[in-house]
């Protein structure tokens, strides 16, 4: 398996495939094959020696119920930038950057370096591209999203370069950047203080998500599993369990995922059928 063509899409997590993968109760061989790959090849990718193509991450997440970015390392380093996560989505929903620009309004060109993170969009182009993928702004930024984006509107809106607000607020610009881009999540001093320099309330730059935030790294195929009447019924009577019956339950769904992984990928690969 090679690399990820010309240019790496971020860098694969090993721990992270690991980790979703002994969640689930699966072996190396498990998912393997279910992902369609050798348990060697995978082994050496869980353990950091191999970096897979973009289309083994998508085989691997669909094989996980995962998004492929659920994947990615994240962190200032290697952490999987807007630019990684909109190739990602539109490579897998197989559209070209032609396609997406003219919905985007935004030509090819620039859409094209905004993949490569060459240049740092505004919250209304990223808003504009992640509805062109039928998406929306957490998927494409990431769980601190929000933070970012707000503090970017307001900065914006008053005139601020990041370099006036992080004197204002008395802190680095480069942090302002990181901020912005959900790199980093400021402390509540930090916040204060932009939200002062700012001249809103710290509960505006914060306020939660909306609720499908939640669901960001969840495949497409369980997040329509979960919108289900049954599905939500079954979580209603859950939020009523105490501790004790969740871990009981916990356990059991492992218990059964070893010893009917043949089956239960089945069911996993028909979602639309649960509940029936």
């Amino acid at each position: 398996m090679g690399k990820l063509g010309k240019r790496s899409t971020g860098v694969i997590c090993g721990k992270k495939i690991r980790q979703a993968r002994e969640q689930r109760g699966l072996s190396l061989t498990n998912l393997a094959e279910r992902a369609n790959i050798s348990v060697s090849y995978l082994s050496e990718v869980e353990n950091g020696r191999k970096s897979p193509s973009l289309q083994v991450v998508k085989q691997l997440a669909g094989a996980l119920n995962l998004e492929p970015a659920a994947l990615f390392v994240s962190g200032p380093r290697g952490r999987i930038t807007p630019g990684d996560r909109i190739r990602l989505i539109r490579t897998e929903q197989n559209l070209t950057l032609a396609q997406v620009a003219g919905k985007a309004g935004i030509a090819a060109s620039y859409l094209s370096e905004i993949e490569r993170s060459r240049v740092s969009p505004a919250p209304a182009t990223l808003k504009r591209i992640a509805e062109a993928l039928d998406t929306d702004l957490v998927q494409i930024l990431g769980p601190m999203a929000g933070l970012g984006v707000r503090l970017r509107q307001a900065r914006e809106e008053l005139g601020y370069s990041q370099a006036e607000l992080a004197k204002r607020a008395a802190v680095s610009a480069g942090l302002v950047g990181q901020i912005e881009r959900g790199e980093v999540q400021p402390s509540l001093l930090t916040l204060d203080n932009l939200a002062a320099a700012l001249g809103v309330s710290p509960c505006y730059l914060i306020q939660e998500e909306d609720p499908a935030t939640f669901y960001a790294h969840l495949s497409s195929g369980v997040r329509k599993l979960l919108e289900k009447p049954q599905v939500q019924a079954v979580l209603e009577r859950l939020c009523s369990c105490t501790a004790e019956e969740i871990r009981f339950l916990l356990e059991f769904f492992n218990l059964y995922k070893q010893h009917h992984c043949p089956s239960s990928q089945t069911e996993a690969n028909k979602p639309e059928s649960a509940g029936n």
